[in-house]
């Protein structure tokens, strides 16, 4: 079992609304190794600024942050009030700055949601690049890659199996997560050669940092896909998601799995309403409540 230290100041289980961690972290993420979790961890990306860290103390007995009021429309009934005098000053409104926009690669190989597609030729793909990018509707609407590696059970092979912001390497070595990409928001690489055998299948997910406290959903979101490039950066395939719903805030859009001797890829492009704490609870990551 693994405690998870988040993005928001809360206590982390299954029934508690929890977003991502504050604090984004570089190292190994293990049950004996958690205190890298903690670490300030400044995650700069063009479209959202730098994240305070939070410390262990306050991560840990912090009450949850209740999710913020509703601000309603007025009725009729309600006064309007009126500026009394001239002397009163005008009160403007400062717009809010607009999300900032990627522009998405040209996508030279797409399939549609639930297409199937082989990686390579023979037995081990090599060295693959699993690339994503999106846009936001909302500015406030911050996502982030996971990758989680699972076994023949559909479940991860330990605590430590998946990387994420908190833990960019697998135990193997074989999967690393990077947030600086020229052309795309961020990239996996994967390792074939390095990879456990045990491990059948790799799901990407995206996730929407802070959506339930934020109240935010992949309804303001747009412009998702991935696209798989092999050593030499030459896309193999590609699956942009094509729909988006108020009631998701991770997507799970698309996976690499083994099919007897070989690789495929599946386009999944299909969302649940769970955080990174909850898809940690679908795939098996024991989190500390």
């Amino acid at each position: 079992m693994i405690p998870i230290v988040t993005k928001s100041k809360g206590a982390l289980d299954r029934n508690t609304v929890l977003s991502a961690s504050q604090t984004r972290s570089q190292g190994a993420f293990t049950s004996q190794n958690i205190t890298a979790l903690n670490r300030a961890y400044e995650y700069s990306r063009p479209q959202s600024s730098a994240r305070q860290p939070v410390s262990r103390q306050s991560a840990q007995t912090s009450v949850p942050a209740a999710a913020p009021p509703v601000q309603r429309r007025p009725s009729a009934a309600s006064p309007v009030q009126h500026r009394s005098s001239a002397a009163s000053p005008v009160q403007h409104r400062t717009p809010a700055a607009p999300p900032v926009q990627h522009r998405p690669p040209a996508l030279q190989k797409p399939v549609l949601k639930g297409q199937k597609a082989p990686l390579c030729a023979g037995s081990s793909p090599g060295v693959l690049k699993a690339c994503f990018g999106w846009n936001a509707l909302n500015a406030q609407c911050d996502a982030d890659v996971s990758a989680f590696l699972l076994g023949a059970d559909g479940k991860v092979l330990g605590d430590s199996w998946f990387v994420f912001y908190g833990q960019t390497e697998s135990p193997d070595k074989s999967c690393r997560i990077q947030t600086v990409s020229r052309a795309d928001r961020e990239t996996i690489t994967i390792d074939f050669g390095r990879l456990h055998p045990d491990v059948k299948k790799i799901v990407f997910v995206l996730t929407i940092h802070e959506a339930f406290a934020k109240r935010l959903h992949f309804g303001m979101m747009k412009d998702a896909y991935i696209r798989i490039l092999d050593k030499n950066e030459a896309e193999i395939v590609s699956f942009q998601i094509p729909e988006y719903y108020s009631n998701v805030i991770s997507m799970m859009i698309g996976e690499i799995y083994q099919y007897k001797d070989s690789w495929k890829f599946n386009a999944v492009g299909n969302g649940v309403s769970k955080d990174l704490a909850g898809l940690c609870g679908l795939y098996g990551v024991e989190v500390s409540g």
